[in-house]
């Protein structure tokens, strides 16, 4: 034990070290460009600007009085009051779920492993928080030079704007290190439950763990917006939501990145040892195992953890802005925003219903089984939550807004509910069409192990893409119509009832808010994946079997008969389950990413043409701005794709060269400490150098397009969100079809180290940064960009009133060649021939 504790301390501290080392570096470059273009923006603003008779879009948001409405017989800032209430409850079930896997029996060979693996996290956690203050920085000096020298705000306001957006990025973070905390708990105590050989608690500790990760996430979230929304004056309220927002936002952009990249590098450099030496799925002998059980933690939860935040959060805020800015009214106003955030709260307890109904019906039926199918009480679970939700949202909807307007219209409660329930039902359909795609029982992912036999790796990447590919057609095809129907629905009177400009846009904005209807629920099935992965490799790495007596002192400690041969055909089992469920969660949240950032673009053009009173003509193919905006957002996608796969490709090679020239098979039974550090340094070397590139290539790229013409910019922001989609749903499940026909191979077919395994390794190994880099960093990125875009486009229009179109485009010239200097960085800078 002391020296298991001594190797972890030695890990953690030379670790530590290599990042901050990093970051030094890091700090150095950052600083000198951040204080260049500060002092060229603070010149090109320090003559005297006139203010802005009445600011826009987000500087003239301003909270109208929640107590002017009553519901239910007591006023809207009261009843709001009693949904605080409902917070603590969530938090309150979160943190008794983790005490209760934290109280769990373990082996003390498995609690070790598990701990090294949250230590080596935490010190990652740790230089990832110094990075984010670093970036943070940025968004500051716009936030200081947009309200505070351009609108002038005064002090204190601009102060409390930028408290929110690091309560924003605390906030993204803070759930990330609780999620990761949650499974490095759960992931050796679901290795010690499946010693029995029963499959339930196989299940049951990993979902335990989600809904924990789940509740606390989406309790934390909206404590904070129910904070700034019943305690912030009214007139700052609407700043410090997108303060917020915007920090969550870029928190999420950034541990998203970072792990993905990461988690990619660690994760090919194990699997391809399988194919070079031959030898089993997490050998304690390969040193990049344990960077690949952190990676994981840091892509495939860390990740998903602050991107669920930040997706709830930013849909909320969009909402918002647009109930603001295009209802007329205050007491409309009121009543939607009251209702929208009961919703919010009735969804809360819905996903909980939902859990405890699902738990008592899957532990009857499989408590005691000796067989089961891992998917299908989460699927039964996602569904039963979906149902749940839509009929608690036309319960509540009727009982908040029962008539809607003045006069009131008294059929809109259940056409609002309608529109819900739109997203609610996506939020389970989305799934499912995901799962004929990813899972182990899809005929795709089959075809993709039958075309592996014959044609190896070629024929399986093949079919894989064809996967990818036709899956991004039904899912297209599947938000398309149920956002037909939900613009349906809004045509029926809902614009004159509320007195609304752009109904549909609103429509569409409750549909991305239906698809979070069941967040918890979605973030549990999401966090399944990363327990179930690290409950493998901790089974390994722990050499249980080695134990001396080990069957003797657990029948005497724990009352336990082992069948370890039982026990990794369950790991392995369950953690075909956790990949198909990864994948049905990313399409969802990149769904909201772009249907959200519908209502939030229109935010902008809201404050661009006065109201849709001025301008409206631009929004159109024949202002020639508009277009080539369209046409740009495209090569920021695929340069992104390209740039975040370069950053995994580089340090995979680093990896799988380091790993071959180290691993020792014959002398030793563990890879050494020193040699798992090294990797460890490898995969964070090269998560800090892209992250570093591709997030100041899209800061300086959104200011660039923002300057170069306010309309451009619209173009720009409806182009990354379409071609994102797309590329991001092709990706995810073309990667997680190849993962899992890995998975077929191995546990169905029992055909580890065979041809056909190598073959398939390889179509994992392409599909790793697909399903879990690229793929799930843009949802963060394209809601980053459009956030960031309110401030960066207003800056723009203020220069360009203040101080005329030439300083604006000079300055676009010079934000350009900044981020063009980091795209090319981005790939010439990260090559392997550069190293």
């Amino acid at each position: 034990m002391r020296t298991t504790n001594a190797n972890l301390a030695s890990i953690a501290r030379q670790f530590e070290k290599t990042l901050a080392k990093e970051f030094e570096k890091k700090f150095a470059k950052i600083s000198a460009t951040l204080a260049a273009l500060l002092f060229l923006a603070a010149a090109a603003v320090a003559q005297p600007a006139a203010q802005s008779e009445e600011a826009g879009g987000e500087a003239a948001l301003k909270l109208p009085d929640l107590s002017s409405v009553s519901f239910l017989g007591m006023d809207g800032h009261r009843l709001l009051m009693i949904g605080l209430l409902f917070c603590v409850f969530g938090l309150g079930f979160g943190m008794v779920i983790f005490m209760r896997l934290k109280n769990l029996p373990v082996h003390r060979a498995m609690r070790e492993i598990s701990e090294l693996i949250y230590e080596t996290c935490k010190t990652y956690l740790i230089t990832q928080g110094k990075f984010l203050m670093l970036l943070w920085a940025f968004i500051a000096a716009i936030i200081v030079l947009y309200f505070g020298v351009l609108l002038h705000f005064e002090i204190p306001r601009v102060v409390i704007i930028l408290i929110f957006s690091l309560v924003g990025i605390a906030g993204s973070y803070g759930v990330a290190w609780f999620g990761i905390r949650v499974n490095t708990f759960a992931n050796s105590r679901t290795t010690f439950a499946s010693l029995p050989g029963k499959p339930y608690p196989v299940y049951q500790i990993p979902l335990e763990a989600g809904m924990s990760i789940g509740m606390m996430l989406i309790s934390v979230e909206l404590l904070i917006m129910l904070f700034i929304l019943l305690f912030v004056p009214s007139d700052y309220a609407g700043p410090c939501f997108i303060g917020f927002a915007i920090g969550e936002s870029l928190g999420a952009a950034a541990l998203r990145i970072a792990g993905g990249i990461f988690t990619k590098i660690a994760d090919i450099g194990a699997d391809l040892m399988k194919i070079v030496f031959k030898i089993k799925e997490d050998d304690a002998r390969n040193p990049g195992v344990i960077a690949d059980c952190t990676g994981d933690n840091a892509g495939d939860s860390v990740g998903p953890s602050a991107d669920g935040f930040e997706t709830y959060g930013v849909t909320g805020v969009a909402l918002i802005t647009f109930i603001l800015l295009g209802v007329k009214g205050p007491s409309i106003q009121v009543q939607l925003l009251v209702w929208i955030f009961v919703m919010r709260i009735m969804m809360l307890v819905s996903s909980a219903l939902a859990y405890f109904i699902n738990g008592a019906i899957a532990k009857a039926r499989y408590g005691n089984a000796n067989e089961m199918n891992f998917e299908h009480p989460l699927t039964s679970l996602v569904w039963l939550t979906s149902i749940v939700s839509i009929v608690a949202t036309y319960i509540v909807s009727y009982f908040i807004i029962p008539s809607l307007g003045n006069p009131g219209d008294t059929t809109q409660w259940w056409k609002l509910a309608s529109i819900i329930s739109c997203g609610t039902l996506a939020g389970a359909l989305i799934p499912e069409l995901v799962k004929a795609f990813t899972s182990v029982e899809s005929r795709h992912v089959n075809e993709v192990v039958t075309s592996s036999k014959e044609g190896g790796a070629s024929l399986g990447i093949l079919s894989g893409l064809v996967a990818g590919n036709f899956s991004a057609y039904w899912l297209g095809l599947a938000m398309v119509a149920l956002m037909s129907v939900a613009y349906y629905f809004s045509g029926m009177g809902l614009a004159v009832a509320a007195t609304m400009i752009a109904a549909p846009v609103f429509a569409f904005g409750l549909v991305a808010f239906g698809f979070l209807g069941m967040g918890p629920v979605t973030i549990a099935v999401d966090s399944y994946g990363p327990v179930t992965d690290n409950a493998q490799s901790v089974y390994e790495l722990s050499l249980i079997e080695q134990v001396p007596n080990i069957k003797g002192e657990l029948k005497k400690d724990f009352n336990i008969d082992a069948n370890f041969e039982r026990a990794k055909d369950l790991l392995e089992e369950n953690d075909g389950a956790g990949n198909t469920f990864k994948a049905t969660a990313k399409p969802v949240l990149i769904g909201t990413a772009v249907v959200g950032a519908t209502t939030m673009i229109f935010s902008i053009i809201m404050a661009l043409t006065n109201g849709l009173t001025t301008n409206v003509e631009k929004l159109s193919l024949l202002h020639a701005p508009f277009f080539l905006g369209l046409i740009t957002g495209g090569a920021m996608i695929y340069w992104f794709t390209g740039a975040s796969m370069q950053a995994v490709t580089t340090g995979a090679y680093r990896a799988v060269e380091f790993i071959k020239a180290n691993i020792k098979l014959e002398s030793s039974e563990k890879a050494s400490v020193s040699d798992s550090k090294r990797v460890v340094e490898i995969c964070t070397k090269y998560a800090q150098k892209g992250m570093f590139n591709i997030f100041l290539a899209v800061f300086f790229g959104t200011l660039t397009f923002a300057f170069v013409e306010p309309f451009f910019f619209i173009g720009y922001l409806i182009s990354i969100a379409i071609f994102g989609l797309y590329q991001a749903i092709f990706m995810a499940n073309a990667g997680a079809a190849w993962d899992n026909a890995k998975k077929i191979v191995e546990t169905k077919l029992k055909q580890k180290g065979t041809p056909l395994h190598d073959a398939t390794v390889i179509g994992d190994t392409v599909g790793d940064p697909f399903k879990d880099t690229s793929s799930v960093a843009m949802n963060p990125v394209i809601k980053f960009t459009t956030l960031f875009g309110l401030l960066a486009v207003e800056l723009a229009v203020s220069l360009t009133r203040d101080h005329g179109a030439p300083l604006t485009h000079i300055l676009a010239l010079a934000f350009f060649a900044v981020s063009v200097f980091f795209v090319y960085r981005s790939f010439y800078g990260m090559r392997i021939s550069s190293e």
